[in-house]
């Protein structure tokens, strides 16, 4: 009880100290069709979502008012040391995420970002704080991968940032259009079919319709667990006697322990993927390039997959590319064998 009489007050004491922050500079139309009046300066923003945190990463990491979970030890080398004394200040809506308020309190952010896939989700409950918090907030919309050039052009106008958004947006662009050529000449017949395995026995998966396999869907769509998605959370279960059925081409792994294993383990010897050598496991440093959370690394885990998926079609320097991206994207300049390390552990 006393616990939540805090977090009541402390809302409200936030709602009178935003309550007297500066005059407005400018009204922007957010990608929900929202009007939203700025604040003069935006010097610190937090995003809520782990979408939201790490595309504003990608935006400018100065701009970050926090983080949304801290940072693990082997991420750090690759990001903004401005960033590695942020406070956690930790999501604010759903996935039973909750924003400590008292360091919110503290940080006084002059904008919130918020993360949706469409209007049909906007969060009202969301909506109800900030508006006692009285916190400028706009929505960032992107249903998938092919939204996000628009992303980075609507932030690079809120955040005063368009040069750069516009830079990210047309990086992106490219990306989707040579992917798109390519699987566009080859036949159905000949795309690799794919497993994503889940877990670390590798036998949780996504129905091909979840967010969490759209690379697959975009690297040609011959993803082998055809269903229909139960919920977001995913994460379906499978045995390895359907596995073996599905005799996948390629297996992409989302984790190390399995990879490890998986060339070793007799039972898994039946499946084409391990015999011929094709299972690869997800760069996941110092953001997943593929999955959990689905963010903007995924620009360059679709070139990664591709790469794999289709080597003679999509001839690609995975190492250089991804030095490129990682230089873009996060501002960080990483050495040839720290790439080889991250893409293969």
């Amino acid at each position: 009880m006393k616990r939540k009489t805090l977090t009541i007050t402390l809302v409200f004491l936030l709602a009178g100290l935003f309550a007297v922050s500066g005059a407005t500079a400018r009204e922007v139309v957010d990608m929900v069709g929202r009007k939203v009046a700025l604040p003069a300066v935006i010097k610190k923003v937090y995003a809520p979502s782990p979408y939201g945190s790490y595309i504003l990463y990608a935006m400018d990491p100065t701009l970050m008012a926090g983080l949304i979970f801290p940072l693990k030890e082997e991420d750090r080398k690759f990001l903004d040391k401005r960033v590695h004394h942020l406070p956690v200040i930790g999501g604010l809506f759903g996935q039973g995420q909750t924003a400590n308020m008292e360091v919110l309190l503290k940080e006084k952010p002059d904008l919130i970002i918020l993360w949706t896939t469409g209007k049909a989700t906007i969060n009202k409950k969301a909506e109800e704080t900030l508006i006692k918090l009285n916190i400028p907030y706009v929505y960032a919309v992107a249903e998938n991968l092919a939204a996000y050039p628009d992303v980075f052009l609507f932030l690079g106008k809120v955040l005063d940032r368009e040069e750069r958004g516009e830079m990210l947006a047309r990086y992106t662009r490219k990306v989707l259009s040579n992917v798109t050529t390519v699987v566009g000449k080859t036949p159905w017949e000949k795309r690799p079919t794919v497993y994503y395995a889940e877990g670390t026995d590798g036998l949780k998966t996504e129905c091909n319709d979840s967010i969490h396999v759209e690379l697959i869907k975009l690297a040609g769509d011959r993803d082998v667990h055809r269903c229909h998605t139960a919920s977001h959370v995913g994460m379906e279960k499978i045995s390895l006697e359907q596995v073996i059925l599905y005799n996948p081409d390629v297996i992409v792994a989302q984790e190390k322990a399995f990879y490890d294993k998986v060339f070793f383990d007799p039972r898994w010897q039946h499946v084409k993927a391990v015999k011929e050598k094709r299972v690869y496991l997800i760069p996941r440093v110092p953001f997943n390039w593929f999955d959990r959370p689905p963010s903007f690394m995924r620009i360059l885990g679709l070139q990664w997959l591709m790469g794999s998926l289709y080597p003679e079609q999509y001839p690609l320097d995975i190492v250089r590319e991804a030095r490129t991206f990682y230089q873009l994207f996060l501002g960080a300049d990483v050495s040839q064998e720290d790439m080889k390390a991250v893409i293969r552990p």
